[in-house]
């Protein structure tokens, strides 16, 4: 699975969602492991992290979203973290 994947789920889980919602990560590392599986075998989600959060980093460069954690905002992805839209203007 490619960055473009995990950038392109991380927004349709956040599309699909309430504009105040959030999503983990690891909903996202899910999904597409769910989509790679092959032939019945299934890929460990816990494979996808990385590429998962090399998508989150390039998301939040482009202002495409923000992290957040116990409800407070994050400037960088660092330990556990949440996913949400970005703020409107």
């Amino acid at each position: 699975m490619a960055e473009t994947d995990a950038r392109d789920a991380t927004l349709a889980l956040l599309a699909a969602r309430a504009p105040d919602a959030s999503v983990c990560p690891s909903e996202v590392a899910r999904a597409l492991a769910t989509a790679s599986s092959i032939d019945g075998r299934k890929t460990d989600w816990r494979d996808m992290m990385p590429t998962v959060h090399s998508a989150i980093d390039q998301l939040m460069i482009d202002g495409h979203l923000r992290l957040s954690w116990k409800g407070q905002a994050l400037e960088s992805r660092a330990g556990p973290y949440r996913i949400r839209r970005p703020l409107q203007a």
